[in-house]
């Protein structure tokens, strides 16, 4: 389905009338395809920038990786890592998104500057999560979710993967409206790869258009993800690295921008961010 109707706002976040480009910044040392390249704050600064000048509408911080099987790291230390980050990024007059779990997270992250909330968890790993978010007026990001990292795979069981994500969610987004998060400030993720096989994922994209159901903006995350490396694999069947699934990605989210997605998270901004008003170019004029 190809959207031909303006694309829909988040307050409080930029508007560019197209899909919206998320730029991300992993300050860890075990993210799935840069863990250990952002992780001391000069360079993860300088990494915002450069996203922010490639195109970015948001620059995201994170200090926690949700890889499968990834270790939580203690809440010191995710604060260390992301703080400095989020505070100089956010000085610049730059839309700065916190990717984190934890309401001890993202209070500070509030008051330094953060104008987004991305919770993989969609308020099911922090009980004060929601609570913070209404009382910070800021928007949301409420993603599908199953459980943390190192077990979240062996939950990937579905019957119908898309109308059972679709009631989960729901589900989260009734609890997040009732712990008095407006409905305009939430943004919906699927959560591709948390809990989901491969083929779980395509099911999801092709049959993105029944999230509509829910009414809410979709952020979408499929940059450089293993399904992506699974379909390009090597002769061998080896899955083709993640560094060398960017490609692959801009030619989803070319589509994804044709259909009923709000805003993409990327780790290589220009080329999706040009993809982007290429394909939406041919549709709106």
């Amino acid at each position: 389905m190809i959207r031909v109707s303006p694309l829909p706002a988040v307050p409080g976040l930029p508007q560019p009338g197209r899909t919206l480009v998320m730029g991300v910044v992993n300050v860890t040392p075990d993210s799935f395809s840069d863990g250990g390249e952002w992780l001391e704050p000069a360079t993860a600064i300088n990494h915002g920038m450069d996203l922010l000048n490639e195109g970015a509408d948001i620059v995201e911080v994170g200090g926690e990786s949700t890889r499968p099987g990834a270790i939580r790291p203690e809440v010191s230390e995710e604060l260390r890592r992301v703080m400095p980050v989020i505070a100089e990024l956010a000085a610049t007059g730059a839309c700065v998104s916190v990717d984190t779990m934890r309401a001890a997270v993202a209070e500070p992250a509030i008051a330094a500057g953060a104008s987004l909330v991305n919770d993989v968890s969609g308020g099911k790993a922090d009980p004060q999560m929601l609570r913070l978010i209404a009382e910070s007026g800021i928007p949301y990001v409420c993603m599908h979710w199953r459980g943390h990292a190192q077990d979240m795979q062996s939950k990937a069981v579905y019957h119908d993967v898309v109308s059972e994500v679709i009631a989960e969610l729901r589900t989260q987004l009734d609890a997040a409206e009732s712990a008095g998060v407006p409905a305009e400030k939430l943004i919906i993720d699927p959560g591709l790869g948390f809990a989901k096989t491969a083929e779980h994922n395509w099911q999801l994209l092709q049959r993105l258009e029944e999230f509509t159901v829910l009414g809410r903006p979709m952020l979408t995350g499929a940059s450089r993800k293993t399904f992506l490396g699974k379909l390009l694999a090597a002769a061998d069947g080896s899955p083709r690295p993640a560094k060398e699934r960017d490609e692959a990605t801009v030619a989803l989210n070319a589509v994804l921008a044709l259909r009923e997605v709000w805003g993409v998270r990327v780790h290589a901004v220009r080329a999706n961010r040009d993809a982007i008003a290429v394909a939406q170019r041919v549709v709106y004029h």
